[in-house]
């Protein structure tokens, strides 16, 4: 049988930014974090550039494009500023999200099938400047169906309920995500996760086969204040590898 594909642990640094905004000034320093999240063993950083710019900001933005070793994720909403924003930096994937001004994080994934005529020539102009789109949906087939449609080579499924449940309601979740990532890959794009991972609840998902990468944020930097980024990050990983191999 052949080995499981490898992993990779997106770091989101956008609650460093948060702290840093909560005082003022430039410290703690989100840039900062990224490269140390980076030596740790992330595969790549995400930062979601917000409409009222609650934690990252377009300087930030700027300097994660221009100074990092590993991929960008650009998480946005479906708008014309923030296209042109992925426009003029080129981050290496922008995962486009729904996103509410009332919300304290992403509440849930995009309606890719209701926002169709909306998201296709988003999906079209980032795809031509050959920035790698990624949908962050939940794991419903009618989603992932959109997708296929809109030619998103990347969906990101929504893991924030399965993280809020336990029992067998949380197995029932698992199962849904297991089969959202089947259909998805068996239709050639790329599955990864996010939202609400922890070291916990992290290992079924990890283990899901058709899975290439999990993107894991607000836990992380909470738990760096703990043990440090780079600690949190390596256990991270460690957590996901051991539930992979």
């Amino acid at each position: 049988m052949a080995a499981p594909a490898p992993l990779r642990l997106g770091v989101n640094i956008d609650h460093v930014a948060t702290v840093r905004n909560a005082r003022g000034g430039d410290t703690p320093d989100p840039v900062r974090a990224a490269l140390l999240a980076a030596q740790a063993g992330a595969d790549g950083i995400t930062a979601h550039l917000r409409e009222d710019r609650r934690h990252i900001t377009d300087a930030d933005i700027e300097r994660l494009a221009t100074g990092l070793s590993v991929p960008l994720n650009l998480e946005m909403a479906a708008t014309g500023e923030m296209l042109g924003i992925a426009l003029r930096h080129r981050p290496h994937a922008a995962c486009i999200v729904p996103e509410k001004r009332e919300e304290r994080t992403t509440e849930g994934g995009i309606d890719a099938a209701g926002q169709h005529n909306r998201l296709a020539p988003m999906v079209r102009e980032l795809g031509a400047a050959r920035i790698r789109v990624s949908l962050f949906i939940e794991p419903d087939p009618r989603q992932v169906s959109a997708a296929v449609s809109l030619g998103a080579p990347v969906v990101e499924l929504h893991t924030g309920r399965y993280a809020e449940l336990s029992g067998a309601a949380q197995v029932a979740e698992l199962r849904r995500l297991s089969d959202a990532a089947a259909l998805a890959a068996k239709n050639g794009i790329e599955v990864h996760m996010g939202h609400g991972l922890t070291f916990d609840n992290v290992a079924p998902i990890a283990a899901i086969p058709q899975v290439r990468e999990l993107n894991i944020g607000h836990f992380l930097i909470g738990e760096a204040i703990f043990v440090g980024l780079e600690a949190s990050v390596r256990r991270m990983k460690d957590l996901m590898e051991a539930a992979r191999g």
